[in-house]
């Protein structure tokens, strides 16, 4: 599944205020936050980093069946998407070439099986 750090929950979030940001994937704890605003972020896991730091500042972790229960349509949320390169797939593209890694990672079908 995908992984969410706080921060970029934060980042993406910082207009919509008394929202539920819903995340479908992991929350995690990023240790470089200094301040952390009160959330309402709706996840299928989160950390115990991230748990704590966003209880810690009067926000709340719901799970989707509680989140079904407090906004059955879906309002007042914010559903925020992945990065769509972080497949591992995207690594051997020729795009990759070009961006930070300098050579892209070779497309092996099946690895030889040693017996």
């Amino acid at each position: 599944g995908q992984l969410f750090s706080l921060a970029r929950i934060i980042r993406k979030t910082q207009n919509t205020s008394d929202k539920i940001v819903v995340v479908v994937g992991t929350v995690t704890c990023d240790n470089r936050l200094i301040k952390v605003p009160k959330l309402k972020v709706c996840a299928l896991r989160c950390t115990e980093g991230a748990r704590s730091a966003i209880l810690k500042n009067g926000g709340s972790v719901l799970t989707f069946e509680e989140l079904a229960v407090q906004a059955p349509l879906g309002q007042n949320t914010v559903l925020l998407q992945g990065r769509r390169t972080a497949r591992e797939t995207n690594k051997t593209f020729w795009s990759c070439w070009f961006t930070k890694i300098l050579t892209p990672k070779p497309f092996v079908r099946a690895k030889k099986q040693e017996s």
